[in-house]
Protein backbone atom coordinates (compact mmCIF):
# COMPACT_ATOMS: atom_id res chain seq x y z
CA UNK A 1 0.00 0.00 0.00
CA UNK A 2 1.36 3.47 -1.05
CA UNK A 3 -0.54 6.38 0.28
CA UNK A 4 0.37 9.51 1.66
CA UNK A 5 0.10 9.07 5.49
CA UNK A 6 1.48 10.00 8.80
CA UNK A 7 -0.26 7.61 10.95
CA UNK A 8 -3.28 6.02 9.87
CA UNK A 9 -4.77 6.69 13.65
CA UNK A 10 -4.48 10.29 12.64
CA UNK A 11 -5.61 10.71 8.95
CA UNK A 12 -8.96 11.88 9.83
CA UNK A 13 -8.17 14.51 12.00
CA UNK A 14 -5.39 15.41 9.61
CA UNK A 15 -7.49 15.67 7.16
CA UNK A 16 -10.20 17.55 8.23
CA UNK A 17 -7.83 20.06 9.39
CA UNK A 18 -6.05 20.18 6.02
CA UNK A 19 -9.47 20.69 4.78
CA UNK A 20 -10.78 23.35 6.76
CA UNK A 21 -7.44 25.19 6.56
CA UNK A 22 -7.73 25.04 2.65
CA UNK A 23 -11.76 26.77 2.76
CA UNK A 24 -11.12 28.78 6.16
CA UNK A 25 -13.85 31.18 4.45
CA UNK A 26 -16.40 28.72 4.33
CA UNK A 27 -16.20 25.98 7.15
CA UNK A 28 -15.07 25.93 10.68
CA UNK A 29 -14.28 22.27 11.72
CA UNK A 30 -14.33 21.45 15.47
CA UNK A 31 -12.20 17.99 16.90
CA UNK A 32 -13.85 16.97 20.10
CA UNK A 33 -16.18 15.06 18.73
CA UNK A 34 -15.70 15.42 14.70
CA UNK A 35 -18.09 17.89 12.84
CA UNK A 36 -18.39 20.38 10.21
CA UNK A 37 -20.31 23.26 9.76
CA UNK A 38 -20.39 26.87 7.87
CA UNK A 39 -18.23 29.25 8.89
CA UNK A 40 -21.07 31.88 9.68
CA UNK A 41 -24.47 30.06 11.28
CA UNK A 42 -27.20 30.38 9.56
CA UNK A 43 -30.17 31.89 11.24
CA UNK A 44 -33.93 31.27 10.56
CA UNK A 45 -33.87 28.31 8.55
CA UNK A 46 -34.17 24.29 8.62
CA UNK A 47 -30.29 23.25 9.40
CA UNK A 48 -29.61 20.74 6.77
CA UNK A 49 -27.34 17.87 8.32
CA UNK A 50 -25.15 14.68 6.83
CA UNK A 51 -22.85 12.54 7.22
CA UNK A 52 -21.31 9.18 7.11
CA UNK A 53 -18.00 7.48 7.10
CA UNK A 54 -15.14 8.98 5.46
CA UNK A 55 -13.32 8.13 2.11
CA UNK A 56 -16.12 9.35 -0.26
CA UNK A 57 -15.02 13.44 -0.09
CA UNK A 58 -16.09 15.26 -1.20
CA UNK A 59 -19.16 13.49 0.05
CA UNK A 60 -20.46 15.18 2.73
CA UNK A 61 -18.13 17.83 4.06
CA UNK A 62 -16.82 19.19 0.68
CA UNK A 63 -21.18 20.59 0.69
CA UNK A 64 -20.72 22.29 3.71
CA UNK A 65 -21.71 26.07 3.02
CA UNK A 66 -24.08 28.39 1.55
CA UNK A 67 -27.33 26.71 -0.16
CA UNK A 68 -26.02 22.90 0.84
CA UNK A 69 -25.67 21.59 4.07
CA UNK A 70 -25.09 23.57 7.84
CA UNK A 71 -22.63 20.71 9.15
CA UNK A 72 -21.33 16.97 8.41
CA UNK A 73 -20.42 14.34 10.30
CA UNK A 74 -17.52 12.71 9.24
CA UNK A 75 -16.90 9.29 10.43
CA UNK A 76 -13.50 7.12 9.97
CA UNK A 77 -12.67 5.47 6.79
CA UNK A 78 -15.76 3.86 5.74
CA UNK A 79 -17.20 3.84 9.22
CA UNK A 80 -20.53 5.11 10.49
CA UNK A 81 -20.32 8.37 12.66
CA UNK A 82 -20.97 8.08 15.98
CA UNK A 83 -24.51 9.39 17.53
CA UNK A 84 -22.56 12.19 19.65
CA UNK A 85 -20.88 14.02 16.85
CA UNK A 86 -24.43 14.04 15.13
CA UNK A 87 -26.22 15.63 18.31
CA UNK A 88 -23.19 18.34 19.16
CA UNK A 89 -23.56 19.12 15.28
CA UNK A 90 -27.39 19.67 15.37
CA UNK A 91 -27.28 21.89 18.57
CA UNK A 92 -24.37 23.81 17.19
CA UNK A 93 -26.38 24.58 13.80
CA UNK A 94 -29.90 24.23 14.69
CA UNK A 95 -31.53 27.77 13.85
CA UNK A 96 -35.17 27.76 15.38
CA UNK A 97 -36.67 26.12 12.40
CA UNK A 98 -35.81 22.11 13.67
CA UNK A 99 -33.29 19.81 11.58
CA UNK A 100 -33.25 17.56 8.61
CA UNK A 101 -30.47 14.47 8.70
CA UNK A 102 -29.77 13.22 5.01
CA UNK A 103 -28.85 9.76 5.97
CA UNK A 104 -27.58 7.57 3.16
CA UNK A 105 -29.45 3.78 3.61
CA UNK A 106 -26.57 2.01 5.19
CA UNK A 107 -27.05 0.19 8.62
CA UNK A 108 -24.50 2.26 10.76
CA UNK A 109 -25.53 5.16 9.50
CA UNK A 110 -29.26 5.13 10.00
CA UNK A 111 -28.99 3.51 13.48
CA UNK A 112 -26.46 6.35 14.51
CA UNK A 113 -28.48 9.01 13.43
CA UNK A 114 -31.58 8.00 14.72
CA UNK A 115 -30.09 7.69 18.03
CA UNK A 116 -29.29 10.99 17.81
CA UNK A 117 -32.84 12.01 16.63
CA UNK A 118 -34.59 10.70 19.78
CA UNK A 119 -31.88 12.37 22.19
CA UNK A 120 -32.56 15.94 20.59
CA UNK A 121 -34.70 18.33 22.09
CA UNK A 122 -36.14 20.22 19.03
CA UNK A 123 -38.20 18.70 16.10
CA UNK A 124 -36.30 17.08 13.29
CA UNK A 125 -37.11 14.80 10.29
CA UNK A 126 -35.14 12.33 7.97
CA UNK A 127 -34.46 12.08 4.55
CA UNK A 128 -33.38 8.69 3.94
CA UNK A 129 -31.29 8.08 0.18
CA UNK A 130 -31.67 4.87 -1.67
CA UNK A 131 -30.64 5.83 -5.04
CA UNK A 132 -28.43 2.38 -6.39
CA UNK A 133 -30.42 0.25 -8.34
CA UNK A 134 -27.73 -2.57 -8.76
CA UNK A 135 -29.02 -4.65 -5.43
CA UNK A 136 -31.93 -4.54 -3.10
CA UNK A 137 -29.55 -6.17 -0.11
CA UNK A 138 -26.47 -5.10 0.62
CA UNK A 139 -22.72 -6.46 2.76
CA UNK A 140 -24.18 -2.64 4.99
CA UNK A 141 -27.81 -2.56 4.24
CA UNK A 142 -31.35 -3.56 3.87
CA UNK A 143 -32.85 -2.22 0.99
CA UNK A 144 -31.35 0.04 -1.67
CA UNK A 145 -27.94 1.47 -0.73
CA UNK A 146 -27.97 5.93 -0.76
CA UNK A 147 -24.86 6.47 -3.09
CA UNK A 148 -24.40 10.01 -5.56
CA UNK A 149 -27.74 10.71 -5.61
CA UNK A 150 -27.31 12.02 -2.34
CA UNK A 151 -25.66 14.64 -3.43
CA UNK A 152 -28.33 16.02 -5.67
CA UNK A 153 -30.77 15.06 -2.33
CA UNK A 154 -28.36 17.61 -0.45
CA UNK A 155 -28.31 20.20 -3.13
CA UNK A 156 -31.99 20.62 -3.95
CA UNK A 157 -32.91 20.50 -0.15
CA UNK A 158 -30.84 22.24 0.81
CA UNK A 159 -31.35 25.36 -1.77
CA UNK A 160 -35.28 25.03 -0.54
CA UNK A 161 -33.80 25.34 2.84
CA UNK A 162 -32.52 28.67 2.16
CA UNK A 163 -35.80 30.25 1.15
CA UNK A 164 -36.72 29.82 4.76
CA UNK A 165 -39.35 26.55 4.01
CA UNK A 166 -40.26 24.75 7.00
CA UNK A 167 -39.13 21.20 7.99
CA UNK A 168 -41.91 19.52 6.64
CA UNK A 169 -41.54 21.02 2.90
CA UNK A 170 -38.08 20.05 2.97
CA UNK A 171 -38.39 16.86 4.02
CA UNK A 172 -41.08 16.38 1.67
CA UNK A 173 -38.93 17.77 -1.47
CA UNK A 174 -35.83 15.28 -0.27
CA UNK A 175 -38.23 12.50 -0.26
CA UNK A 176 -39.54 13.50 -3.94
CA UNK A 177 -35.39 13.98 -5.28
CA UNK A 178 -34.78 10.25 -3.71
CA UNK A 179 -37.76 8.64 -5.48
CA UNK A 180 -36.53 10.48 -8.40
CA UNK A 181 -33.31 9.61 -8.75
CA UNK A 182 -31.85 6.13 -9.72
CA UNK A 183 -27.49 5.57 -10.19
CA UNK A 184 -25.66 2.17 -10.47
CA UNK A 185 -21.49 1.99 -10.71
CA UNK A 186 -18.89 -0.01 -11.95
CA UNK A 187 -15.55 -0.87 -10.37
CA UNK A 188 -12.40 -1.78 -12.99
CA UNK A 189 -10.33 -1.49 -9.42
CA UNK A 190 -10.65 -2.48 -5.70
CA UNK A 191 -10.08 0.75 -3.16
CA UNK A 192 -7.87 -0.12 -0.11
CA UNK A 193 -8.51 1.11 3.48
CA UNK A 194 -5.44 3.05 5.04
CA UNK A 195 -6.12 0.74 8.13
CA UNK A 196 -6.55 -2.97 6.29
CA UNK A 197 -3.28 -2.25 3.88
CA UNK A 198 -4.69 -4.29 1.16
CA UNK A 199 -7.15 -4.05 -1.49
CA UNK A 200 -10.91 -4.34 -0.16
CA UNK A 201 -12.00 -6.59 -3.32
CA UNK A 202 -9.95 -9.45 -5.39
CA UNK A 203 -10.70 -8.33 -8.91
CA UNK A 204 -8.58 -9.17 -12.39
CA UNK A 205 -7.06 -7.11 -14.91
CA UNK A 206 -9.61 -8.12 -17.50
CA UNK A 207 -13.08 -8.34 -14.85
CA UNK A 208 -15.37 -5.57 -13.57
CA UNK A 209 -17.51 -5.37 -11.02
CA UNK A 210 -20.74 -4.32 -11.95
CA UNK A 211 -22.91 -2.76 -9.77
CA UNK A 212 -20.53 -1.99 -6.93
CA UNK A 213 -20.85 -0.77 -3.73
CA UNK A 214 -19.04 3.02 -3.00
CA UNK A 215 -17.40 0.73 -0.10
CA UNK A 216 -16.53 -1.81 -2.50
CA UNK A 217 -19.72 -4.07 -1.49
CA UNK A 218 -20.41 -6.83 -4.41
CA UNK A 219 -22.42 -5.67 -7.00
CA UNK A 220 -24.81 -7.60 -9.70
CA UNK A 221 -21.97 -9.93 -10.87
CA UNK A 222 -18.58 -10.15 -11.52
CA UNK A 223 -17.83 -9.85 -15.77
CA UNK A 224 -15.19 -9.54 -18.33
CA UNK A 225 -13.96 -6.39 -19.09
CA UNK A 226 -15.99 -4.64 -22.26
CA UNK A 227 -15.75 -1.62 -24.39
CA UNK A 228 -16.88 1.92 -22.29
CA UNK A 229 -20.37 1.82 -24.47
CA UNK A 230 -21.22 -1.74 -23.42
CA UNK A 231 -20.99 -1.15 -19.95
CA UNK A 232 -23.10 2.15 -20.34
CA UNK A 233 -25.88 0.34 -21.90
CA UNK A 234 -25.62 -2.15 -18.99
CA UNK A 235 -25.73 1.22 -16.38
CA UNK A 236 -28.44 3.03 -18.57
CA UNK A 237 -30.52 0.19 -19.02
CA UNK A 238 -30.77 -1.04 -15.11
CA UNK A 239 -31.37 2.85 -14.14
CA UNK A 240 -34.39 3.28 -17.15
CA UNK A 241 -36.36 0.25 -15.25
CA UNK A 242 -36.39 1.73 -12.07
CA UNK A 243 -37.22 5.09 -13.14
CA UNK A 244 -39.18 4.43 -16.08
CA UNK A 245 -39.37 7.80 -17.63
CA UNK A 246 -41.97 9.07 -20.35
CA UNK A 247 -40.14 10.01 -24.11
CA UNK A 248 -39.96 14.08 -23.16
CA UNK A 249 -38.86 14.01 -19.66
CA UNK A 250 -36.65 16.32 -18.13
CA UNK A 251 -33.31 14.55 -16.59
CA UNK A 252 -30.25 15.44 -14.85
CA UNK A 253 -27.47 13.61 -15.56
CA UNK A 254 -24.80 13.07 -13.17
CA UNK A 255 -20.93 10.88 -14.07
CA UNK A 256 -19.63 10.56 -10.95
CA UNK A 257 -15.78 9.06 -10.42
CA UNK A 258 -14.81 6.76 -8.09
CA UNK A 259 -11.23 8.86 -7.50
CA UNK A 260 -9.05 6.68 -9.90
CA UNK A 261 -10.40 7.49 -13.25
CA UNK A 262 -9.34 10.28 -15.09
CA UNK A 263 -11.58 13.24 -16.39
CA UNK A 264 -11.32 12.01 -20.45
CA UNK A 265 -12.80 8.93 -19.25
CA UNK A 266 -15.67 10.40 -17.11
CA UNK A 267 -16.50 12.56 -20.25
CA UNK A 268 -16.45 9.57 -22.52
CA UNK A 269 -19.12 7.84 -20.19
CA UNK A 270 -21.25 10.79 -20.28
CA UNK A 271 -21.22 10.82 -24.28
CA UNK A 272 -21.97 7.72 -24.30
CA UNK A 273 -24.46 7.88 -21.90
CA UNK A 274 -26.08 10.72 -22.96
CA UNK A 275 -26.69 9.57 -26.61
CA UNK A 276 -28.49 6.42 -24.66
CA UNK A 277 -30.82 8.97 -22.87
CA UNK A 278 -31.23 10.93 -26.11
CA UNK A 279 -32.42 7.44 -28.27
CA UNK A 280 -35.18 7.26 -25.45
CA UNK A 281 -36.48 10.49 -26.07
CA UNK A 282 -35.11 11.95 -22.83
CA UNK A 283 -34.03 15.76 -22.59
CA UNK A 284 -30.66 16.06 -20.81
CA UNK A 285 -31.14 19.45 -19.47
CA UNK A 286 -28.32 19.70 -16.70
CA UNK A 287 -25.62 17.85 -16.22
CA UNK A 288 -22.41 17.35 -14.11
CA UNK A 289 -19.31 15.40 -14.52
CA UNK A 290 -16.84 14.79 -11.82
CA UNK A 291 -15.41 13.10 -8.59
CA UNK A 292 -18.33 14.05 -6.27
CA UNK A 293 -19.39 10.74 -4.22
CA UNK A 294 -15.75 8.65 -4.06
CA UNK A 295 -14.37 5.39 -2.91
CA UNK A 296 -10.82 6.17 -1.76
CA UNK A 297 -9.01 5.13 -4.58
CA UNK A 298 -11.15 3.02 -7.00
CA UNK A 299 -11.03 2.96 -10.48
CA UNK A 300 -14.48 3.11 -11.83
CA UNK A 301 -17.91 5.53 -11.98
CA UNK A 302 -21.44 5.44 -11.30
CA UNK A 303 -24.17 6.59 -13.69
CA UNK A 304 -27.30 8.57 -11.76
CA UNK A 305 -30.41 10.32 -13.89
CA UNK A 306 -32.90 12.41 -11.89
CA UNK A 307 -36.00 13.30 -13.52
CA UNK A 308 -36.59 16.87 -12.94
CA UNK A 309 -39.58 19.07 -12.64
CA UNK A 310 -39.99 22.65 -12.88
CA UNK A 311 -39.56 22.70 -8.15
CA UNK A 312 -36.28 20.53 -8.13
CA UNK A 313 -34.85 22.45 -11.71
CA UNK A 314 -35.56 25.60 -10.01
CA UNK A 315 -33.69 24.63 -6.62
CA UNK A 316 -30.85 22.46 -8.88
CA UNK A 317 -30.25 25.76 -10.31
CA UNK A 318 -30.02 28.40 -6.84
CA UNK A 319 -26.48 29.75 -5.93
CA UNK A 320 -24.52 26.93 -4.48
CA UNK A 321 -20.94 28.51 -2.27
CA UNK A 322 -19.52 25.33 -1.21
CA UNK A 323 -15.65 23.56 -1.47
CA UNK A 324 -16.95 21.16 -4.20
CA UNK A 325 -19.98 23.08 -5.65
CA UNK A 326 -19.76 26.95 -6.09
CA UNK A 327 -22.42 28.65 -8.85
CA UNK A 328 -24.30 31.80 -9.00
CA UNK A 329 -28.03 32.17 -11.17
Amino acid sequence: MKKFINNVDDILTESLSGFAAAHTDIVSLNLEPHFLTRRQKAENKVAIISGGGSGHEPLHSGYVGYGMLDAACPGHVFTSPSPDQMLAAAEAVHAGKGVLFIVKNYAGDVMNFEMAAEMLTFENATVLTSDDVAVENSTYTTGRRGVAGTMIVEKVVGSLAETGADLAACKALGDKVNSRTASMGVALTSCTVPAAGRPTFDIGDTELEMGVGIHGEPGRRREAMRNADAIVADLVAAILEDLKPTPGSEVLLLINGFAATPLMELYLLYNSAAKLLQAQGLVISRSLVGNYTTALDMAGASITVTLLDDEIRQHWDSPVHTAALRWQC
